[in-house]
């Protein structure tokens, strides 16, 4: 099996992407999207990864 293809790559993948995205010359509504998604992103991320956080206290709040 292809690791590409296995969701924790593809969240992976879009989290750096979104990173990557230059915000300074987009408009305000757009620059939320992005930190919006970002945030969403690594939330999940969390969730789906928690032996990989770092601290093995550490709680998602919704």
């Amino acid at each position: 099996m292809d690791p590409r293809n296995t969701p924790g790559y593809r969240l992976h993948r879009s989290l750096t992407n979104l990173k990557r995205i230059e915000t300074a010359g987009l408009d305000d509504a757009d620059q939320e999207r992005i930190e919006a998604a970002r945030s969403l992103l690594q939330d999940v991320s969390l969730l789906s990864q928690p032996e990989h956080s770092g601290d093995a206290d550490t709680q998602v709040e919704f």
